[in-house]
């Protein structure tokens, strides 16, 4: 069990963040993991397919990632700077860590190799960690990049963007959807119960009890006591079942959890409108109203409801005027969702 404690500075500083690295990260466990493929089979078999059909040299990032380790080196997924930042954006930041910090998230990579249970008490200062030995590294890449983390990092940075052309590229659109309107709702949350409502349905590992939030982790244990640093909220695409925390100094706190949502990500099923709504609203304003059981965006809506982003928009704005919808700007884009009233009417147009 994790327990991470607040202060009043802390819960102030809380935030909610979508983390392109992330995804990248949580996505190669995933690969590297077909047990917790639900999901994810079609995009896995897709994707594995790609990877060897374009011989694509992935070595360095796939050794850092391990899926039966306790901890991922934190310098592959630095805090992003926006809400909803780029890959490019976070791969700046990438290149800007510094060689020490590079050495000493290996060395605890290195401890958490000899140490299958980690202890926050343990690994939670990594100067007092002792140097990794060559043969304690999972690769020759992972040992070079320990030797010249400059030019290791501007390696791995090529091979982060050669897996996302193939394997989130052709996907984020829908990926980057999900994971906003995660945001909208926490934000939601957040605004109608406070923390307790932010962490509450977070996921079935977090509680929230007494001013402290307690992730159930089964390899890692300890308190993280947040002295003003707040803690980054990040939801992914690709952690299902699995909720991952960082804690370790100097990087900022974060839990990335499975975003709402996920268990439908490549459903292509279009749900058809009550004939009661319908008859009311029109097809096509039903059907809009229908497809917005998740926050989505115009283009979004266009594409599975089969009209043009500006016929979307017009019915959008019909829709909200009767107060059916909602509009909220997440980063760039504005994201629709229904109001309570369109529950209800969907609710009794379908003879509920």
């Amino acid at each position: 069990m994790l327990t991470i404690t607040f202060t009043v500075e802390d819960l102030a500083r809380t935030r909610l963040a979508v983390s392109p690295l992330w995804e990248v990260v949580a996505s190669v466990r995933l690969l590297k993991t077909p047990r917790a493929q639900h999901f994810h089979r079609r995009w896995a078999r897709e994707t594995a397919a790609r990877i060897a059909r374009e011989r694509l040299e992935l070595g360095l990032l796939f050794d850092l990632v391990d899926p039966a380790s306790w901890y991922t080196p934190d310098f592959l997924t630095p805090s992003p700077a926006a809400p909803i930042p780029d890959l490019a954006a976070d791969l700046g930041t990438l290149s800007r860590v510094a060689a020490e910090q590079v050495r000493a998230d290996l060395d605890v990579l290195a401890y958490a190799r000899r140490h299958p249970v980690g202890s926050l008490a343990d690994a939670a200062v990594p100067r007092r960690l002792q140097r990794a030995r060559a043969a304690e590294l999972p690769s020759d890449d992972v040992r070079s990049l320990y030797a010249e983390p400059e030019a290791g990092i501007e390696r791995l940075a090529e091979q982060v963007q050669a897996y996302w052309d193939v394997a989130i590229a052709p996907y984020w659109g829908r990926i980057r959807a999900l994971l906003e309107g995660d945001l909208l709702y926490r934000a939601r949350r957040l605004g109608q119960g406070g923390p307790a409502g932010l962490f509450e349905d977070l996921d079935q590992a977090v509680r929230w009890k007494q001013g402290a939030l307690r992730i159930r982790h089964r390899r890692f244990h300890g308190v993280r006591e947040l002295a003003g640093e707040g803690l980054l909220l990040t939801p992914s695409a690709f952690v299902w079942p699995s909720v991952y925390s960082s804690t370790i100094p100097p990087w900022q706190p974060s839990l990335t959890y499975p975003a709402r949502g996920v268990a439908a990500i490549w459903d292509e099923s279009v749900r058809r409108a009550p004939a009661g709504v319908v008859g009311v609203l029109g097809r096509s304003r039903a059907e809009v109203l229908v497809q917005l059981d998740v926050p989505r965006s115009t283009t979004e809506l266009a594409g599975r409801v089969g009209l043009t982003a500006g016929g979307v928009s017009q019915h959008l704005g019909a829709l909200r005027a009767a107060g059916l919808v909602t509009g909220h700007r997440v980063g760039r884009l504005v994201l629709y969702a229904r109001t309570s009233v369109a529950e209800a009417l969907l609710v009794a147009g379908d003879g509920g």
